[in-house]
């Protein structure tokens, strides 16, 4: 068995969505582009149809592009004037839907580390002419972005993909204001993957066997400095998961919305 390494992770995961963005054919959904974060998991990871928000008047090469497991926007609570940062911003369709909700007054940066990502994001933005949206190259275990200047970090089915899951919410941490939130949807387990499975590379990168116990991704938010965090499966939301033990035996997967507070 190889153990990957975290610049392997980076290296495969930065190659995976390149070739998306530079395949991406707008007359395809993103299911049938290959590109969904699970899509090898289950029918329901994909698309538009999970947003509770409208997402219409965005053209196609954005809604397209949409390669999520959920929606971040609807759990943020954006208001007017809030400065708002997406962690892995990928085409830019949760940026640009936060960007309407922050309105002229507010301001949305995209970070992300793929090149060819960034381009298309940044073609979308003029398109729409998202004036008030910004999209910055970098890793989200080390955000370009200064301390205590954001007020919501949203994410998209990223953080699973991230070798350092520690580090991710110790910066998230460090950029949110105090009283900011934190809301992600993300791939999450309960129990765990094999070392086996977690050393296939093409399963890590599709938003698989990077996925961890929601009792681990509670902890290390937790170690970071958050508060009142919340962890519920999209397919069953009325129930809390944040403070269930870790499990036993194989990963359950599934996609979950989640939480938390800068106090």
């Amino acid at each position: 068995m190889t153990t990957l390494t975290p610049e392997q992770i980076h290296e495969e995961v930065k190659a995976r969505y390149g070739r998306l963005a530079s395949d991406f054919k707008v007359e395809l959904t993103a299911a049938n582009q290959g590109g969904c974060c699970g899509d090898t998991v289950s029918d329901g990871y994909c698309g538009t149809e999970f947003y509770d928000v409208d997402v219409s008047d965005l053209p196609a090469d954005v809604t397209g592009m949409s390669l999520g497991c959920g929606d971040p926007i609807t759990i943020a609570e954006l208001q007017p004037g809030q400065t708002v940062l997406d962690l892995g911003s990928g085409g830019g369709i949760d940026c640009f839907l936060a960007a309407q909700r922050v309105g002229p007054t507010g301001h949305v940066i995209g970070v992300d580390m793929t090149e060819a990502m960034l381009e298309k994001a940044n073609r979308n933005k003029e398109k729409i002419n998202a004036d008030n949206v910004e999209f910055r190259y970098g890793h989200i275990e080390n955000l370009p972005v200064a301390s205590d200047s954001v007020d919501v970090i949203l994410s998209n089915c990223v953080i699973n993909l991230s070798p350092d899951k520690t580090a991710v919410f110790q910066e998230a941490f460090r950029v949110l204001r105090p009283g900011g939130k934190l809301a992600v949807s993300d791939m999450v387990t309960q129990g765990s993957f094999t070392p086996e499975e977690r050393a296939d590379m093409s399963r890590w990168a599709g938003c698989i066997t990077g996925a961890e116990d929601v009792a681990d991704y509670t902890a290390w938010m937790q170690a970071a400095g958050f508060s009142q965090i919340s962890i519920r499966d999209k397919a069953n939301p009325a129930v809390e998961l944040a403070d269930v033990p870790r499990g036993d035996g194989a990963a359950r997967i599934f996609s979950a919305r989640i939480t938390a507070v800068k106090l």
